[in-house]
């Protein structure tokens, strides 16, 4: 079902940043399996699939139906996540056996602010198209072998052999169904991209018809053993969590940090957490944080708990199979109307990007207590989200001109006991990958003047950081609404078990020779003229034990990568270069591989998200 979303999207957010997941639900509603792509959508989307079919109970649903929402008070995250849910009937089409589900970030769903992620709003209304649950897809049933039927997107008649439901020549099922019209009408009305989402749809669509062939694929072969299979699968990732958290120490573990500020000067907004580890049970209570802002950094309990599941499962074993028996030991309490369970219409598109970090910080701070050996330090937390939109100057045709790109940008993962950081990788909640350049510079008017590392970035410890990023991108021949919409510019990520924070980040205008100009503030919208060159800078990772007992092979080693400055050397470790750099490259020599030793620790620094070299601030 991802790859099917993945390579038939439209969008460069979706086709190359896979920003999207994808997951298969029980008759129920439960979550099955999960392909695990972004964490923050690791809780929420069981509260889409729990809507939808509360707006359609099953009885009411026919094959070929599915349904579309995005409203974070009724089972969304944030408006720019559209969320499909599609029922999969049995080979008979009488009752649903499951549900095939998938979630995609639209880089435009409307709003004040082109790419639908701006720091002005004050409320949901001004952040997009609100969009309940409603039936995108009608379903007439199932058909013969042979009769003619409306394909996946409604727009054309296809032969039976083209049908998402053929898998193995003439096995299984034909489904016809259309899209609705009217619905796909009034979303592509109030949305700057038009094109590019009615491709991200269909794709939505495509992936959603891969999960009901494969579902009945799989009840061809094993008929009613498969919704036991549900069950069973279910139980066991239950056992396995409740084992792993048995391992953890009893106790009531607590730990808090803040959002900087809502962007409309509120701020810092405090995040509090109490975690309580009883036996095979764990309980997370947010009494305590700031109650909801006016700004738009509230997020939703769907997206909370998201973040809550995330760190749990990271902490007690990453392997056990993500489904609704992994949260079946976790309970979690958020205060009615606070920043971590705010009601309409609170703003929330950014609760969804910036707060659910600060979530997951909290959370892995209080187990840091429990399980010391087993939690990093503190990433980035931020996401950076950058967005243009405006008038394409290279398109001709009138009412196709406008476009939106949205990204987020990678930074510093924190250390651990095992080992550093990695350099310049999404972090936590945004698992996705980067815009290529060559794809960002043909796909809008803009153009990256600087992609590096930035060195000194990550935290100092027995264990390094990870380093955040610079990527400088300029407006071409057009004025440009820019918003960006990020934290810990402030505040920094803290360390662990001695270890030191890491930087924070930055956003400012720079000029051609990429000096600072303006410095710009973390939450904000503005207009940007032709040439404008926005310049965004990454936290780096909190650091991990003491940096006195780092290993100075590995501070050498950052320092030929340019990852380390002599100066940073000096301050962070109480080295002098001068002093060691030479012993080890002798020894390296005298292994007679220095030069191959080189190349393999430049390419375990280098990030598959950052292709730019360390270069100077």
């Amino acid at each position: 079902m991802n790859a099917d979303l993945v390579r038939t999207a439209h969008s460069p957010n979706v086709t190359e940043r896979r920003d999207c997941s994808t997951a298969l639900f029980d008759a129920d509603g439960k979550m099955v399996a999960q392909a695990e792509t972004m964490p923050v959508h690791l809780g929420a989307m069981p509260f889409s699939v729990a809507a939808a079919v509360e707006a359609f109970p099953p009885e009411s649903l026919r094959p070929g139906d599915s349904i579309l929402l995005n409203d974070p008070y009724r089972g969304g995250a944030h408006l720019p996540d559209l969320t499909l849910v599609t029922p999969v009937f049995d080979r008979d089409g009488e009752s649903v056996v499951a549900f095939a589900a998938n979630r995609a970030h639209h880089a435009d769903v409307g709003g004040g602010t082109a790419g639908s992620v701006g720091a002005t709003a004050t409320e949901i209304y001004q952040e997009g198209l609100r969009i309940p649950p409603v039936k995108f897809e009608r379903g007439r049933g199932h058909e013969g072998d042979g009769d003619e039927h409306v394909g996946d997107t409604g727009s054309e008649s296809v032969s039976d052999d083209d049908s998402e439901w053929t898998a193995d020549d003439d096995d299984g099922p034909c489904v016809a169904n259309e899209v609705n019209e009217d619905v796909l009408s009034l979303i592509l009305a109030n949305v700057r991209t038009p094109s590019e989402r009615r491709g991200d749809l269909r794709a939505q669509t495509a992936a959603n018809a891969t999960g009901r062939r494969r579902v009945h694929d799989l009840l061809a072969e094993h008929g009613e053993t498969l919704t036991i299979a549900f069950e069973a699968l279910k139980d066991y990732s239950e056992r396995r969590m409740r084992d792993a958290i048995a391992d953890l120490p009893d106790g009531t573990y607590e730990f808090a940090d803040a959002v900087e500020g809502d962007g409309h000067g509120n701020g810092p907004l405090p995040i509090r957490v109490t975690v309580e580890i009883d036996g095979t049970d764990v309980r997370v209570d947010f009494a305590g944080t700031a109650d909801q802002t006016p700004g738009p950094v509230n997020a939703v309990r769907a997206v909370t708990a998201s973040a809550t599941y995330y760190a749990v499962r990271c902490v007690t074993d990453p392997e056990i199979p993500p489904n609704h028996g992994c949260y079946r030991p976790v309970e979690i309490e958020t205060p009615d109307g606070s920043l971590v369970d705010p009601e309409p219409p609170a703003a929330v598109v950014g609760g969804n990007l910036e707060t659910s970090q600060r979530v997951t910080d909290v959370v892995f701070g209080a187990l840091a207590q429990a399980a010391p050996e087993s939690v990093p330090a503190a990433g980035q937390g931020t996401m950076n989200n950058v967005t243009f939109g405006g008038t394409d100057p290279r398109e001709t045709v009138p009412g196709d001109d406008q476009y939106a790109f949205y990204e987020t940008e990678a930074g510093g993962f924190g250390a651990h006991a095992s080992g550093d950081g990695l350099d310049a990788v999404h972090v936590h909640m945004s698992n996705t990958l980067n815009t290529p350049v060559e794809v960002l510079e043909t796909a809008y008017p803009l153009r990256v003047e600087r992609y590096a590392l930035r060195p000194d970035t990550g935290g100092a410890g027995e264990f390094r950081g990870g380093l955040g990023l610079r990527r400088d991108v300029r407006v071409r021949d057009h004025t440009a609404r820019f918003s960006v919409l990020a934290d810990r510019q402030a505040s920094r990520p803290y360390g662990l078990a001695g270890g030191e924070p890491g930087a924070s980040g930055a956003v400012a205008l720079v000029d051609d020779d990429g000096a600072i100009t303006e410095r710009l503030d973390p939450k904000q919208t503005r207009d940007l003229p032709a040439g404008s060159v926005v310049s965004v800078r990454t936290p780096g990772g909190g650091g991990f034990g003491d940096p006195a007992d780092r290993d100075v092979a590995r501070i050498v080693r950052d320092l030929r990568l340019g990852k380390l400055s002599v100066e940073h050397a000096r301050e962070a470790y109480g080295i002098d270069p001068d002093d060691v750099v030479g012993t080890v490259v002798d020894e390296s020599e005298d292994r007679g591989d220095g030069t191959e030793a080189d190349e393999d620790e430049a390419n375990e620094g280098r990030s598959d998200h950052a292709e730019g070299s360390a270069s100077d601030e």
